[in-house]
């Protein structure tokens, strides 16, 4: 297989970004240099990117309409040149008439909306004529939207999508025969038909798209949306869902949680581990044969598996996964009732942090086979969307109250509702917080739900 995933269309953006700079900075030279100094180019060049950020800018697809294209030039233009003269005003810059900014402006949107437009058009008939820019997709699904999705490719060239097949267990080539075809072609985007697939099949798609950076959509069976949480694109009148890139994933979010997270593991190992480890090992061993640690699998971010660790604080016995541990547990040792009191268990859990299995803050990671269970009683875009972050050592979820033991399913629900509110929100202030609720629970003894 020599084909490239995705192709050459990730560095099309990365073009026309430099492009635009490029085109920035040379009109202003001829425009405004007269009246401005050299530290403007860096704020022009901090406030264009920033806008384009902030206003996807550049977030033009494949299925966007040209409509959507001249509505981001507008907006664009409008912020910058809010921003400019906003700038020259700050500055008390009086040496213009007031009529430069807005020339500038017009002529910077122009340029750049030419050259969008030609790229937007040229790419349009490059698929069409050429059969270049190709998306290789599969769709799984044989309910009317999906063969109307098919119909969309087939007729929209233009789109350039490339079906390599449809897959449904009411076809010749079942939905179990996909994941023999993935693993022998490459594809770069799978549609689902959401109706037709199992809570369990799903989540062997999100695994797959994960470790093969491919994309997963889904396909509703009707105009009804399902979350407000997920992206809707529409490919001419059919709506198409998919999870959009969570906030606390970008590149510069996750760089800042991670580096917390290092830090904060680090210096817990180093101050607490370091000594109560020892004290531990004695008192648990006095009261239980078996070994100090006790590790379990559990589902994390996009519902890879990985070995969890706790200080063991039931008797040593190889327990049945389905054991849920309950309150006043005759099976917890004295020592061990001690230890899920104040959450001194979950320490070790530091180490799963600094091997990056795990964040400080996040929803909790559940054992796995609970995690079926658990997805049979929560709409299933939201359980998705709860396993697109790392799980953390404590949460939003644990500090009001729902943890431990799952008796009624109202409980699990207003976990993930909380979970998602988390995730939804996420910032450095409230990590800090969950982590200063944490402690506080913790120094008041709040007892622990099993």
């Amino acid at each position: 297989m020599h084909h490239k995933r995705g192709g050459y269309s990730y560095l099309i953006r990365p073009i026309l970004i430099v492009i635009d700079l490029i085109i920035l900075f040379i009109s202003s030279y001829y425009l405004l240099s007269s009246i401005v100094s050299n530290q403007f180019y860096v704020f022009l060049g901090t406030i264009w990117l920033v806008s384009a950020y902030l206003l996807d800018f550049y977030e033009v697809y494949r299925f966007t309409k040209a409509i959507t294209i001249i509505s981001l030039l507008f907006r664009q233009a409008t912020v910058i040149l809010i921003l400019i003269y906003a700038y020259l005003g700050v500055l008390r810059i009086n040496l213009f008439s007031g009529k430069e900014p807005l020339y500038f402006i017009i002529i910077v949107i122009s340029t750049v909306g030419i050259i969008k437009v030609i790229s937007y058009y040229a790419l349009k008939r490059y698929r069409s004529y050429l059969g270049g820019n190709n998306r290789r997709v599969i769709i799984i699904g044989n309910n009317k939207s999906a063969n109307q999705l098919m119909a969309i490719f087939e007729e929209k060239k233009d789109l350039g999508y490339q079906v390599l097949g449809v897959f449904s267990d009411t076809l010749s080539k079942s939905i179990k025969d996909s994941f023999d075809f993935l693993e022998e072609e490459e594809v770069d985007e799978i549609y689902c038909a959401i109706d037709e697939i199992s809570d369990d099949i799903m989540n062997e798609y999100v695994k797959y798209v994960d470790q093969n950076y491919c994309v997963l959509k889904f396909i509703p069976s009707s105009q009804r949306i399902y979350s407000k949480r997920l992206t809707t694109d529409y490919y001419e009148y059919l709506p198409v869902l998919s999870i959009p890139e969570i906030s606390l994933n970008s590149a510069v979010n996750r760089t800042i949680k991670r580096g917390f997270d290092i830090i904060f593991s680090i210096l817990i190992i180093i101050l607490i581990l370091s000594w109560i480890t020892p004290l531990l090992f004695i008192f648990i061993k006095l009261e239980s044969k078996g070994p100090l640690i006790y590790s379990q699998k559990r589902n994390g971010i996009n519902y890879k598996e990985f070995i969890c660790y706790k200080f063991r604080s039931m008797r040593y016995k190889k327990h049945v996964e389905l054991d849920q541990v309950k309150k006043e547990d005759i099976r917890v040792t004295r020592i061990g009732r001690f230890m899920r009191r104040t959450s001194i268990d979950e320490l070790p859990q530091f180490f799963n942090v600094l091997l990056g299995d795990m964040s400080v803050v996040g929803p909790r990671p559940h054992m796995i086979s609970y995690t079926k269970d658990y997805a049979k009683k929560i709409d299933k875009y939201n359980f998705v969307f709860r396993h697109a972050v790392k799980p953390g050592i404590t949460g939003l979820a644990q500090i009001k109250g729902y943890r431990g033991e799952v008796k009624y399913d109202e409980e699990i629900v207003n976990r993930i509702k909380h979970d998602i509110f988390y995730i939804e929100n996420w910032s450095v202030l409230l990590d800090l917080k969950i982590i200063l609720d944490t402690i506080i629970n913790i120094i008041k003894g709040q007892e622990k739900a099993y």
